[in-house]
């Protein structure tokens, strides 16, 4: 892999030749008597010092591949090569592909051809970056502040993220490499993401030879993949983005998302969920009037949360479990789920299949379904183990049960949970790490389940934002960005989030007037306006709230339906203000018609006015009328007089260029206040 990037244009045969020959490097001193290579799955073989691409042996020996190239298959956007290696006898195939919206996506296959077993520890793929990129992009987090974006000084060496306990609160969703100062509209960026739900591992490697670039592919534990003859491991998809800007970049993926065959074509359900109305207080006459008030509201989609089943009253027990509480539901779950459609919504249930509460009659008649050393039990984490679901019968009594729960009640969705790391995620049955088989099984049951029930969406959730990233999105439709609801928090998760996901995969809900999670005391425009740039949703509990306030979001419900089928289709952007004191994001439509941004003060600044705003992604042609966006019956955020500006009540009147390149002066605000702009095309 020698480029990717921007459109070199098109290029001859010869002209192709001459730029593979112009990115030979030199022979020096202390290197091989031939150039080092850094090819898609970088080899020892080739001269190359840095991480192997592939690692793996036959009962300890035929550890250096040397792959020898024998045929390829190629269209004007893809390739698939094969390969073999006479030594270790494996076959490597190799797949790359440019998508319609300048995606790189490679994934490898290795098959064993020998007739004993391969063990394969590592395949990572290799794309290179630009030299120009001298700084590391990363994230980390924890749980309630996932995906917080940093970069890094690139030095000599490797730059290494991993999974590996199954999912990943404080891991990178993104990695990459960029130049310095590089922000949402500035600086050359690449990056990539593992498209798998389970253990990964990134690296941003740069040596002394003058290469540098990202390696990436799945985390594999000893032992996990042993290859009998004629078997096969096909590593997750590797997907590379680039852009001028992380907006650039991100746009990138957010197109390629979009136009897969199972992304969603219908509008996304307002979303009530119930937990931090309830918690585990489900009692059928409040949750009725909780419905009730949810449609007055506009909710599309009411959902019962962790509770339902078994003896579940608090997060001690019952994981395993799956049958509807007879002491909670006497009359199963019908009563609430009929009511919720007779109100026109849908009925969502929470489920955790992958979990195992060591108290629960599950684990009691098979203690040997959970995930497990021989000598000793992982820790507890949430008072809970993992069900072994690459045992047939553990996968089998999971299956059955949440079958006969969704016969017995219509449910349109699942929320699908997955609330501690896998520690030591050992089969009792091999006593072998099954990190990949159990993330494979996952897969298989989710498919099972969407199959049998025609319609029914799966929304991936892990202890919040545990895992959000491709591979689980080819199986579920919407993610839960974080536990955490304060709605300034999220600004920096949903931001974090937007380097991978477009918004209407990504779950925001409208929290209570005093955050569960931060105890902050947030006024409703600024909850409400986050969320609606999302797939949005309420987490409130709305029969106890002020009547005014319930009256007010109903209005900002109906405001979200308005703008729904732009908001979740249009450009993702960010402004890059110089007043740390504020955070500016917004959408624009496709053809540019048509912006909303959402401006927030975080903080109070070292200046006080701000200085002018400069707003990205509009048409430099096209003539703007700007004026505040508030829902109908709402009046204005900003009142006239002190710390308000001329222009604010009648609306402003400019070029896209203007508004770009100069920028505007906006009111006065204080810090958790938000203001939203609607930016329309004039004729």
């Amino acid at each position: 892999m020698l480029y990717w990037g921007a459109d070199l244009g098109a290029v001859s045969s010869d002209q192709a030749t001459a730029f593979s020959r112009a990115q030979v490097s030199a022979v020096v001193s202390g290197l091989a008597d031939v150039p080092p290579l850094f090819s898609l799955v970088p080899q020892q073989s080739e001269g190359w010092i840095g991480t192997p691409g592939l690692v793996g042996a036959r009962d300890g020996a035929a550890q250096f591949s040397s792959f020898v190239t024998g045929s390829v298959e190629q269209t004007a956007s893809s390739m698939i090569a094969h390969a073999h290696d006479d030594e270790a006898d494996i076959d490597l195939t190799l797949e790359l592909e440019i998508t319609g919206s300048g995606l790189v996506r490679t994934r490898a296959n290795v098959t064993n051809t020998g007739e004993d077993g391969y063990q394969l520890d590592s395949l990572l793929l290799a794309l290179p970056t630009p030299a120009s990129e001298t700084f590391v992009i990363d994230q980390s987090g924890h749980h309630l502040r996932e995906r917080d974006t940093h970069l890094h000084e690139f030095t000599i060496g490797s730059h290494r993220r991993e999974i590996r306990v199954g999912r990943g609160h404080s891991a990178s969703t993104i990695h990459g490499t960029c130049e310095e100062g590089t922000s949402w509209q500035r600086g050359l960026v690449h990056y990539v993401h593992v498209a798998w739900s389970g253990n990964t591992c990134t690296i941003a490697e740069r040596d002394t030879q003058g290469y540098q670039g990202l390696l990436a592919g799945e985390l594999l534990y000893p032992g996990e993949i042993l290859l009998a003859h004629a078997e096969s491991y096909t590593s997750p998809w590797i997907v590379g983005t680039w852009g001028e800007g992380l907006d650039e970049a991100a746009g990138r993926i957010h197109d390629f998302v979009r136009a897969r065959s199972n992304h969603p074509t219908t509008p996304r359900p307002v979303t009530l969920n119930a937990w931090e109305a309830v918690y585990f207080k489900q009692e059928l006459p409040h949750l009725l009037k909780l419905a009730e008030e949810a449609a007055k509201v506009g909710v599309e989609r009411f959902v019962l949360d962790d509770g339902w089943f078994s003896d579940r009253r608090d997060d001690t027990t019952s994981l395993g479990d799956w049958t509807v509480s007879e002491e909670v539901w006497p009359n199963g779950l019908a009563p609430l789920a009929d009511a919720v459609h007779a109100a026109g919504m849908q009925f969502g249930l929470w489920f955790e299949p992958e979990m195992i509460s060591p108290n629960s009659e599950a684990a009691r008649r098979h203690p040997e379904w959970i995930l497990s050393p021989r000598t000793h039990r992982p820790q507890e984490a949430r008072n809970q183990q993992v069900i072994d679901l690459t045992n047939p019968e553990a996968y089998e009594h999971v299956r059955s049960q949440m079958v006969a729960v969704l016969d017995s009640t219509t449910v349109d969705y699942i929320k699908w949970d997955f609330n501690r790391d896998l520690y030591e995620a050992i089969s009792p049955l091999t006593g072998k790490p099954v990190y990949h088989a159990q993330t494979l099984a996952t897969y298989r049951l989710m498919d099972f389940i969407t199959s049998a029930y025609p319609g029914l969406e799966i929304e991936s959730c892990a202890g919040g934002g545990g895992r959000i990233d491709l591979g689980i999105m080819e199986h579920a439709v919407r993610v839960w960005g974080s536990d955490c609801t304060d709605a300034m928090e999220r600004l920096q998760i949903e931001a974090g989030t937007s380097l991978l996901l477009p918004p209407e995969l990504v779950g925001s809900h409208v929290a209570s007037t005093v955050s569960h999670q931060t105890g902050r005391t947030l006024n409703l425009a600024l909850r409400a306006s986050n969320a609606m740039f999302s797939h949005m949703g309420i987490e409130w509990d709305l029969p106890n709230a002020d009547p005014h306030e319930r009256d007010e979001l109903a209005k900002w419900v109906a405001l979200h339906k308005s703008l729904r089928p732009m908001l979740h289709s249009g450009r993702v952007v960010h402004a890059d203000h110089p007043d740390q004191g504020y955070r500016v994001h917004g959408v624009v439509a496709r053809d540019r018609s048509d912006a909303i941004f959402a401006l927030t003060r975080v903080q109070t600044s070292p200046q006080r006015p701000t200085p002018a705003l400069r707003l990205p992604g509009l048409d430099n042609d096209v003539v703007y009328h700007m004026r505040e966006l508030l829902p109908d019956g709402i009046d204005s955020a900003i009142a006239t007089g002190a710390g308000s500006v001329p222009w604010w009540q009648d609306g402003l009147t400019l070029p896209g260029r203007v508004i770009m390149q100069a920028g505007f002066r906006f009111p006065d605000l204080n810090p958790l206040q938000t203001v939203l702009l609607r930016l329309s095309a004039r004729a």
